[in-house]
């Protein structure tokens, strides 16, 4: 008897990663498109998600050799605020095109969470461009942050980068507060810095552009003690929304996941120094893995009729399609 498959997707700003394979085990084929999804009056947009899907989803199973799709997650940034559409029109869609008769839709903080520690109660902190952090007691879920880079995203990339940049304007100017070392590589990356208002402000992807500049911030820190004190703020934002979801009893684990610990240690030893002195009940683990794999790993686990993580229509809808 064959084992119906599943398909796993991680949504996000970059496009779409996408993965088939039989439920318990690592996936066996995997894809990558460099489209973003769309989003519009009704938020994400469901059409546009499946135009690029479904072609990706028959050539994987193809690829894997997997007879039918029976389990479907889709993990997608901005599902949380933007995805009504997705909840009302996706599960029906996957069900006509791909048979699909198991559907959990998820935003991309819940699939960073079980990516990095599985269903095990504790709080992760994503951070790359943008940050966020997500807790759970395994009987709800609790976010922090997450709220952009005009209004929140604190310690994130684009945080870091433009504390970096308003360094180098401080420099420039002669103020308190400046960092000729950061000065150097602001006028080395983006030229003058006056033209920098020119450059951002009329960009619709400064919080990109701004965290291009992170590195550098990174850079400096070892020789620097204001490119240091930007991380170390970072880290104590990072740890400030780590403790505000993390559970405050029993053991919980606490991880962090992203693109933006590849910074290192310069950010790294102030993070997992701040994390211990607010959070000494909870024990620091390395992610197990990204989105995607959290994805996987909610597709196991639903297909398993074992799925234990709670459920929330803003951040992991869980429905049967018609004909289950």
């Amino acid at each position: 008897m064959t084992v119906p498959g599943y398909l796993a997707v991680d949504s996000g700003g970059s496009g779409l990663r996408v993965a088939v394979g039989i439920p318990g085990q690592a996936p066996s084929a995997q894809r990558e498109s460099s489209e973003p999804v769309r989003t519009g009056a009704r938020g994400i947009d469901p059409a546009h998600l499946m135009a690029q899907l479904v072609p990706l989803a028959r050539a994987l199973t193809a690829e894997a050799g997997v007879g039918e799709l029976g389990t479907a997650v889709v993990g997608a940034a901005g599902f949380a605020s933007l995805g009504d559409a997705l909840r009302a029109e996706l599960p029906g869609a996957l069900a006509r095109e791909l048979g699909v008769r198991h559907v959990a839709l998820a935003a991309d903080a819940v699939t960073a969470y079980v990516g990095a520690l599985g269903p095990r109660p504790g709080a992760v902190v994503a951070a790359g461009t943008g940050l966020i952090a997500i807790g759970t007691d395994l009987t709800g879920w609790r976010r922090a942050d997450g709220w952009g880079h005009l209004l929140g995203d604190c310690g994130s990339g684009a945080w870091i980068g433009r504390a970096g940049l308003e360094a180098a304007l401080r420099a420039h100017d002669g103020r308190d507060g400046g960092s000729a070392p950061l000065l150097a590589c602001a006028e080395e990356q983006f030229g003058p810095v006056r033209g920098l208002p020119g450059l951002l402000y009329p960009r619709t992807d400064r919080p990109a552009l701004l965290a291009t500049f992170a590195p550098a911030v990174a850079a400096c820190a070892p020789h620097d003690p204001v490119a240091a004190g930007i991380l170390r703020a970072a880290a104590r934002n990072m740890a400030e929304s780590a403790a505000a979801v993390c559970p405050a009893s029993g053991a919980p684990e606490v991880a962090f996941t992203g693109g933006l610990f590849k910074m290192g240690d310069p950010l790294l030893v102030p993070l997992r120094q701040e994390l211990a002195a607010r959070l000494p009940h909870a024990r620091q683990v390395p992610a197990e893995g990204d989105p995607l794999h959290g994805c996987v790993r909610i597709a196991s686990e639903l297909a398993a009729g074992r799925l234990t993580l709670p459920g929330e229509p803003s951040m992991l809808y869980v429905v049967p399609t018609k004909g289950d």
